[in-house]
């Protein structure tokens, strides 16, 4: 694992200074829809919209003031700010998981006018110094895989990727296409749970676990879990692609907010076609939704998932380093 050690330097810079959550928010949320309202799915716009909400609610800052090293928002972090603008960013969102204590580095943005001059870079070794101060024991960040500059900066810091993932969306719609295929979708069955969740690893590995909102165990099949589900009133629906007698590939969908959150898992030996027939069939099964989202593993499945009307919204490299001082 990479250790990190980081010039104390960054420290004394005059620009550079704390969040300051009772006043910079709405400044923080210009600054990150400028830099990234050219990518932003409509997850990222309620993030900015929220931003700008809190940032006027006086009794949630002063909550979110006492609790922001012990909840995962993005409620601290540096700026970077010259003439009492604040031109550059870098959020801190602590997680805790399996006793860890994680840091996710989000929302590193530098105004166009400001940018090569160093300050992402400031930034982030800022950000990395605070979560040792913090006892981290592992650092995360993510950025997108057409920004190999921001790849090259954070890969010089000491992080390595572990992981590229793909986010697609499509909408809900009621006369998706029924394919003509020897593929048959059924409910899922109880019997294929040990095929799916191991399935299931290779598309969402434990290593993300922390960033994931629902424990995938959540899909497991038994009373216990059918039990919780109706006292939270989560309907999950899970589907199985059939190529004959041959379990092929599932689906789940787990209700999200406002978006629909779907689950796939299929083996290296899986037909694509299995994939691309699950989507259709959920497009259609969910055609109330305006929009439906998926994550995966880049690259395997692309052509399967782009069959079924899916459009890739990012590409996004996660980059992880230890914590641990020298």
């Amino acid at each position: 694992m990479t250790s990190l050690t980081l010039p104390a330097r960054v420290e004394l810079h005059p620009n550079l200074r704390a969040l300051n959550i009772l006043r910079d928010l709405p400044q923080v949320a210009d600054l990150i829809e400028l830099c990234f309202s050219h990518t932003m799915d409509g997850e990222g716009q309620r993030y900015v919209q929220d931003m700008r909400r809190v940032g006027r609610d006086d009794s949630f800052l002063h909550w979110a003031a006492r609790v922001s090293e012990s909840a995962s928002l993005p409620l601290s972090g540096y700026v970077w700010e010259e003439n009492g603008r604040i031109v550059g960013n870098a959020s801190l969102v602590p997680f805790r998981h399996k006793k860890q204590r994680i840091y996710l580095i989000a929302n590193v943005a530098v105004h166009p006018d400001y940018r090569r001059r160093g300050i992402a870079r400031t930034l982030t070794e800022r950000a990395m110094i605070h979560a040792q101060q913090k006892k981290a024991n592992v650092l995360w960040l993510h950025v997108r895989d057409d920004n190999p500059g921001a790849v090259k900066l954070y890969s010089d810091l000491g992080f390595v990727e572990r992981a590229r993932r793909t986010i697609w969306t499509a909408p809900g719609d009621a006369q998706a296409l029924n394919l003509l295929t020897n593929i048959t979708i059924t409910t899922r069955h109880p019997s294929f749970w040990p095929i799916q969740q191991d399935w299931l690893r290779r598309f969402y590995p434990d290593e993300l676990a922390w960033h994931r909102p629902w424990n995938l165990s959540a899909l497991r099949p038994g009373l216990q879990n059918w039990l919780y589900l109706l006292f939270v009133d989560i309907n999950i629906r899970q589907w199985a692609a059939m190529k004959g007698e041959r379990f092929e590939a599932a689906l789940a969908w787990i209700p999200s907010g406002q978006e629909a959150a779907l689950f796939a898992a299929a083996g290296p030996e899986s037909d694509p076609n299995a994939l691309t027939a699950l989507l259709w069939h959920a497009r259609r099964a969910l055609s109330y939704r305006s929009q439906i989202s998926l994550e995966c593993p880049a690259g395997e499945f692309d052509g399967a998932i782009q069959a079924a009307g899916f459009k890739p919204q990012r590409t996004l490299v996660w980059m992880r380093a230890s914590a641990a001082t020298s």
